[in-house]
C-alpha cells in the first residue's frame, strides 16, 4: 500500500511515520511537507534511508504539487496544519489558507485519484470550551463552537472532509484528539517549552492563574488510535481520542515537570493571559474504546517521566530549534528572551 502523510516532518506526523513504518513495514510511505518553522527533517533522520520512505517538499495549497504526489496513493493521513493558538491570534489568515484551503486541495486531489481512504486529523478545540465546574465532556455529537482562529479553521476543514464524503462518496474518517505531548514536539507548546526552559535555567511562563485544564494524550497513544481507526473504523465516522482519566491544571503540570527536573517553584513565572483563553477541554473517548478496543498504554505520570527524559537526552535537537525565528516569537509572546 502507498501511504501519503501530509505534514510528516512535524511533531505528530513524524511520530506517526516512525510508528507506521515499524508496524506496517511492507507499506511505502511518502512524507509531503512544506517545512515551515515547525517542520524538521531531523525528526526523521534515523529512517531517511529506509527504502519504504520518501520525502517530497511541497505545500498542500499547491494544486500542481499535490496532484503529482497524490498519484497512485491508496491512503492519505492528513496532519499538515497550522496548529498554535497564539500564532493564530497574531495572524489568522495563514491558518485559514493552510487549514481550510489546503485541506480542500487535498480532498479534490484524493477524489480525482480514487484514493481508497482519507483520514483527517483534527482537534478537540473545535468543540469550544467548558467551565471548570461542569462534569460535561466533549464527544462525537458535541456541536462545534470554535473560539480561536485556529480552532475555527480546523472546524472548517472538518466540515469540508465530511462534505466530500456525503456529496462525492470519498471514503473518510476523522479523529478529534486532545492536546498531544511527547518526543519531537516544537517547544512553543506548554510541555516541551516548560521542560526545555527549566533545563536551560529559565522560568516557565504560566498564563493567567494557571488553572486552565486540558486532556493530555501521548503522541504514541495517538498514533495507535489513528492506526485502529484507519484499519477498523467505520467509513464516514468521527472518533474522539483523549488520554486522561483525571484532569490536571496547567500549573500542576508545570510543577510535575519541576519535580522531575529537581527544581522548585521559583521557576514559575505568571504572565499576561492570552485573549479568549479557553478554560477547560475534556473529552469522552468511550466510542473508540468500546468500538475499536483502544485505550492509552500508560498513565500521564509515566508518559510525562518518559517525555522529560527524552528532552534531557536530546538537547542538541531542541537547542538547534530554540534560536532564530523561535527566539523572536518567544520575546513577542512572553516579553523576554
Amino acid at each position: 500500500m502507498k501511504v501519503l502523510i501530509t505534514g510528516g516532518a512535524g511533531f505528530i506526523g513524524s511520530n506517526f511515520i516512525h510508528y507506521w513504518l515499524e508496524n506496517h513495514p511492507e507499506d511505502d510511505v511518502v512524507n509531503f511537507d512544506k517545512l515551515t518553522y515547525a517542520g524538521n527533517l531531523e525528526n526523521l533522520k534515523d529512517i531517511a534511508t529506509n527504502p519504504h520512505y520518501s520525502f517530497v517538499q511541497g505545500d498542500i495549497c499547491d494544486t500542481e504539487a499535490v496532484e503529482k504526489v497524490m498519484n497512485g496513493v491508496d491512503l492519505v493521513v492528513h496532519f499538515a496544519a497550522e496548529s498554535h493558538v497564539d500564532r493564530s491570534i497574531h495572524d489568522p489568515s495563514v491558518f485559514v489558507k493552510t487549514n481550510v484551503e489546503g485541506t480542500n486541495v487535498l480532498l479534490n486531489s484524493a477524489l480525482k485519484n480514487n484514493v481508497k481512504h482519507f483520514h483527517h486529523i483534527s482537534t478537540d478545540e473545535v468543540f469550544g470550551a467548558l467551565s471548570l465546574e461542569t462534569e460535561e465532556k466533549f464527544n462525537e455529537k458535541t456541536p462545534y463552537n470554535p473560539r480561536s482562529p485556529y480552532s475555527a479553521s480546523k472546524a472548517g476543514s472538518d466540515h469540508l472532509v465530511r462534505a466530500y464524503h456525503t456529496t462525492y462518496g470519498l471514503p473518510i474518517t476523522i479523529t478529534n484528539c486532545s492536546n498531544n505531548y511527547g518526543p519531537y514536539q516544537f517547544p512553543e507548546k506548554l510541555i516541551p517549552l516548560a521542560i526545555t526552559n527549566v533545563i536551560e535555567g529559565k522560568k516557565i511562563p504560566i498564563y493567567g492563574d494557571g488553572l486552565y485544564v486540558r486532556d493530555w494524550l501521548h503522541v504514541e497513544d495517538h498514533c495507535r488510535a489513528i492506526d485502529l481507526v484507519i484499519g477498523k473504523g467505520k467509513v464516514g465516522e468521527t472518533y474522539v481520542v483523549g488520554g486522561m482519566t483525571e484532569l490536571v491544571p496547567n500549573i500542576e503540570i508545570a510543577k510535575k515537570i519541576l519535580s522531575l527536573l529537581g527544581k522548585d517553584e521559583t521557576f514559575l513565572e505568571y504572565v499576561k493571559d492570552r485573549p479568549g483563553h479557553d478554560r477547560k477541554y475534556d473529552v469522552d473517548w468511550t466510542k473508540i474504546k468500546t468500538e475499536l478496543g483502544w485505550k492509552p498504554l500508560h498513565n500521564f505520570d509515566e508518559w510525562m517521566e518518559k517525555t522529560v527524559e527524552w528532552y534531557k537526552n536530546n538537547e542538541d535537537w531542541w537547542k538547534h530549534i530554540k534560536s532564530g525565528e523561535y527566539q523572536t516569537y518567544y520575546e513577542k509572546q512572553y516579553g523576554q528572551g
